[in-house]
């Protein structure tokens, strides 16, 4: 909740924090948990959580509990890097995944965060933290450090500012460090990542372009740590992410073939 004395919440406020009590470990609430991490009285809980339930934006289930309706994912699926992306990236994900059998994603920055916009996922794959609509600090991630990099100044230096949240004795704490990192992925052209998040996991990532040549995504396969050179799979990251830039209409880099 972003409430102050000097300006109390509105009818939209009320509502947003009813939808943003909802998380990944929390996607069933009842009436009184809703109320209760909502920050609202348990009658305006009542009352904006039914109009909600006939507006499609949330369902209940058998017992009463309240879970997000799917009008709001076909409302959230309008954005601008939602289906059109998604829909250009799916081929070449599909295609990287059948490379590795590992887990291939695709993520857009917001923010000092990564949203991951879609996720393929094998049976055998190293385990992720990751999930659709998931989201995880920029700093710490393969495809957050690429985004990063080709961010304007000042969404570099929010996250500079810190604090660096670490997960791992791997991950990237110090604001000295993550510039270096930064400057290596914005001249070599790809990320890798090893056991910033788990360490158990490493990633490999690349830009995606749009057709302003402007950075509006990125792709990673996260792989076992274990026994894994990561190098060996840029050249595959690489390519799946120019083939999504050339469909988004970006200009193909001087002397690159044609692949029509």
């Amino acid at each position: 909740m972003r409430h102050s004395a000097q300006r109390p919440p509105s009818v939209v406020d009320r509502v947003l924090d009813l939808l943003g009590a909802f998380t990944a470990e929390r996607p069933r609430l009842t009436l009184s948990e809703l109320s209760r991490r909502a920050g609202l009285p348990l009658s305006t809980t009542h009352r904006l959580a039914g109009e909600l339930v006939r507006r499609g934006a949330l369902v209940r289930d058998e017992t009463g509990a309240f879970r997000v309706g799917l009008w709001l994912w076909e409302v959230a699926s309008l954005a601008p890097h939602g289906a059109e992306l998604r829909e250009s990236a799916m081929p070449f994900l599909e295609d990287l995944y059948e490379a590795t059998h590992q887990n291939v994603q695709l993520a857009v920055l917001d923010k000092t965060e990564v949203v991951f916009v879609e996720r393929i996922s094998g049976r055998g794959a190293v385990n992720v933290l990751t999930r659709v609509g998931g989201r995880l600090p920029a700093h710490a991630t393969g495809v957050g450090q690429v985004l990063l990099a080709h961010a304007p100044a000042e969404a570099q230096e929010e996250v500079l500012a810190g604090p660096l949240k670490t997960f791992t004795p791997k991950t990237i704490g110090s604001p000295t460090r993550l510039r270096r990192v930064l400057a290596d992925v914005r001249r070599d052209g790809y990320a890798i990542s090893d056991g910033q998040i788990e360490l158990i996991a490493l990633s490999v990532a690349a830009p995606v372009r749009d057709a302003a040549d402007d950075v509006v995504a990125a792709i990673s396969v996260v792989v076992p740590a274990a026994g894994t050179d990561p190098r060996t799979l840029v050249p595959a990251v690489r390519a799946a992410a120019r083939g999504i830039s050339r469909v988004l209409g970006a200009p193909r880099p001087s002397g690159e073939p044609r692949l029509d």
